[in-house]
């Protein structure tokens, strides 16, 4: 599962050859959303509001980014970095 990005302790990981709704996992601590792409709700897992709220941010700001590494890592490439929040 390559990481695509980290920045205050969480990281972001895009799964090779995942299934439909595009998404990507976000992980701080013990915690774990699968959020969605598209929409960038979650659909599985829980992270604390603060943590929630900068990954969403940080989505909405790269969304097109995010995009382009889960089609990469859905054929099997390395989906690349994305850069971070500052």
């Amino acid at each position: 599962m390559p990481e695509i990005s980290r920045f205050y302790g969480i990281v972001i990981y895009i799964y090779f050859r995942e299934h439909d709704p595009p998404h990507f996992h976000a992980v701080y601590g013990e915690h774990e959303a699968v959020i969605d792409i598209r929409n960038l709700g979650v659909l599985a897992g829980h992270l604390p509001a603060r943590s929630l709220g900068l990954v969403t941010e940080w989505a909405a700001l790269r969304r097109e980014e995010i995009q382009q590494a889960w089609d990469r890592a859905r054929n099997h490439q390395m989906p690349g970095r994305i850069d971070p929040l500052p």
